[in-house]
């Protein structure tokens, strides 16, 4: 696997931008469930580092659960449209406050199949808080009550998101340069 220096077409939000605004998104979802629970529902694997560090910076009683979806084919870097939930949830949501946590949202296919998926389940509340939001691919309106920043089209990684399962652990959000990634290597 090529060492990501070779393909980084630039750095799109630093760390230390990120990290700032999950202190604001953390202040404001405090703010907004004071006196309440809430269920926070991590959507793996591309959300797992924003919501890690999210949960630290709210400050009311919560728990936490994942659920996996699947919307892309193997190796695949566009989404197929169609999302299947390869694990799902453990925590029964009905009658509680539930907060979806997301990487990314593009289209919108797949955080509105999600939500049609939960809202079957009857929560008194059930909002999308994305870290990342591509609004100009935009198909399908979807709610989306806390955002971390609106991104041009591009092809983004590190910080969660993933170029063929590799490079999320990186503290920022990059843009992959598509002529100078081998996939070969």
């Amino acid at each position: 696997m090529q060492d990501y220096h070779e393909f980084l077409k630039e750095i799109l939000i630093p760390e230390e931008t990120i990290q700032k605004r999950i202190c604001e998104l953390g202040a404001q979802i405090s703010q907004d469930y004071k006196s309440q629970e809430l269920i926070m529902i991590c959507i793996l694997r591309g959300a797992m580092i924003f919501f890690t560090d999210l949960i630290r910076h709210i400050t009311v009683p919560l728990t936490v659960d994942f659920l996996a979806v699947s919307s892309y084919g193997v190796g695949a870097r566009h989404s197929t449209g169609r999302a299947r939930i390869t694990l799902d949830l453990n925590t029964n949501i009905q009658d509680c406050h539930v907060l979806l946590v997301e990487d990314i949202v593009d289209s919108g296919y797949t955080i509105k199949a999600v939500l049609d998926f939960l809202e079957t389940r009857r929560p008194s509340t059930l909002r999308v808080c994305t870290l990342l939001d591509k609004q100009e691919r935009r198909e399908v309106a979807v709610p989306i009550h806390y955002r971390g920043f609106v991104i041009p089209d591009k092809f983004v990684f590190g910080y969660g998101l993933d170029v063929d399962e590799f490079y999320r652990n990186l503290p920022f959000i990059g843009v992959l340069d598509l002529e100078n990634f081998d996939r070969t290597e």
